[in-house]
């Protein structure tokens, strides 16, 4: 008797859940709306997907797991991704003072256009599993009961349709429709929560100019603790040459949409790198806003019936702040614990409820490193920081503060924003030890660049004060 899974949403997500089901089933169908394009081209569906995206080493591990037949940080590279040391590939200020960049190249992390890595991801998964298919087509709502779901219904020209699945997983992304879709099946318990610091993206990219092919990735974090809205840039290696280069700001403090306006921001941020180094690059597009940017959870995990033969992860479970960079680990981390659950416990009672609780583990890492952050932003709607959130708030910035002059502090915050390790990490007794010590060396005046960095960045404000001279 043949078996057959439906995935819904062909992003980062759904690739990845494909690619966690193939193995137990004779057929996968992945569903999405948007027409998917032969090359690495931007999708109409993604609201994020023009704005910077990284994969961290955690998810890049998933990712490998997942796709054992591909190593997919080759795979990535040799499409032209790039890889990035967080402990010295990156210039990066901190709310307290610049990190230093330490000789161990580790923290690895991937950068690229989201859509070169969810082409990528689709080329990787299709090749190595053939019986995944995707089909165009609009999912409007689930067949089944609370205790079992049993397929998708789909709008088509002629009407809705059934789609017969044996297990379905939703990887629609934020847009997703599970808890109206739930509602209907007679689930109407399931918690939400939405944080939203009013964040705004504005992304431009640019040519990278000449000499500044090796230049790191830069960036320039929002301060949530001076009770000022919090603005950020930030300059990632992407494939062809080119930098994407992403303003933050949260409510009172919106990047713009003008493309006149664009360098004169970054070069008011707390220190004007960002602004300097793009001031005389070549832009290659108009500027892209994004208001997209909210922390929106789906707390299914708690409901009190489950229906088995479904799934929920990535952006229908749980968006994130994208300016921590993990949304897309995080999914990857969720398909690798989907696939080690069905492959050791397929068909056993209860299993979707079992990979919903360990995803809810899963989302509880970044929703925390972006919530406590987050709601200490002015005008946040979605509620007031509680007392473990400015708890959890006033010791990373002790924390940070120490790993500006501490390797060791440093690669325990790196752990966990890499995906690498839960919090639990943080609370080790020697990190609380370099928390309550502070940083063991004094804080960097000036952005820890080499010296041939030094010569470039004297370069690049020569040639953009020029250009901003020129009538």
């Amino acid at each position: 008797m043949s078996r057959n899974a439906v995935v819904i949403g062909a992003g980062v997500a759904g690739i990845l859940a494909a690619a966690a089901l193939a193995p137990k089933v004779d057929q996968v169908v992945m569903l999405d709306r948007d027409g998917l394009p032969d090359a690495p081209e931007h999708r109409k569906g993604v609201p994020q997907g023009r704005h910077a995206h990284l994969m961290m080493a955690g998810g890049l591990a998933a990712m490998d797991a997942l796709v054992p037949r591909t190593d997919m940080r080759q795979h990535l590279l040799a499409a032209g991704a790039h890889e990035i040391s967080l402990s010295r590939g990156m210039v990066a200020l901190t709310p307290e003072g610049w990190f230093r960049r330490w000789l161990p190249q580790d923290h690895l992390m991937i950068t690229s256009s989201r859509a070169l890595l969810e082409w990528a991801a689709r080329t990787a998964v299709l090749h190595d599993f053939p019986n995944i298919e995707i089909r165009q087509a609009q999912a409007v709502g689930l067949i089944g009961s609370a205790e079992r779901v049993r397929g998708v219904r789909l709008a088509t020209d002629e009407g809705d349709t059934v789609l017969d699945a044996d297990f379905v997983v939703d990887a629609s992304g934020r847009g997703s429709r599970i808890v109206k879709w739930l509602d209907q099946l007679g689930i109407t318990d399931i918690p939400e929560r939405t944080l939203d610091s009013g964040l705004v993206n504005s992304t431009r990219i640019y040519r990278i100019p000449a000499g500044a092919k090796d230049w790191p990735l830069t960036l320039v974090q929002p301060n949530p603790f001076t009770g000022q809205p919090g603005r950020s840039g930030m300059i990632v290696p992407i494939e062809g040459d080119r930098w994407m280069v992403s303003l933050g700001g949260s409510r009172g403090g919106e990047p713009p949409k003008d493309p006149d306006e664009f360098v004169e921001y970054a070069l008011a941020l707390p220190h004007p790198i960002v602004g300097q180094i793009i001031a005389a690059a070549e832009p290659l597009t108009p500027v892209f806003t994004s208001h997209s940017t909210s922390n929106a959870r789906r707390y299914l995990e708690k409901a009190k019936t489950w229906p088995d033969g479904l799934v929920v992860l990535g952006d229908a479970l749980a968006t994130f702040n994208p300016l921590y960079g993990q949304g897309m680990s995080i999914a990857a981390l969720g398909a690798k614990a989907l696939a080690d659950t069905v492959r050791d416990q397929w068909e056993t009672p209860g299993l979707s409820r079992r990979v919903q609780r360990q995803l809810a583990r899963s989302v509880d890492m970044a929703w925390t490193l972006a919530v406590s952050s987050d709601v200490l932003y002015p005008g946040v709607v979605g509620g007031k920081a509680t007392i473990a959130d400015r708890m959890a708030a006033k010791y990373t910035q002790r924390l940070t503060r120490a790993a500006t002059g501490s390797y060791s502090a440093a690669a325990a915050l790196w752990d966990v924003t890499s995906v690498l390790s839960t919090p639990a990490r943080l609370m080790r007794p020697g990190v609380l030890l370099s928390a309550l010590a502070g940083p063991a060396l004094p804080p960097l005046s000036e952005p820890p660049l080499t010296r041939a960095e030094q010569e470039t960045l004297r370069n690049l404000v020569r040639e953009g004060g020029s250009s901003r001279k020129t009538p």
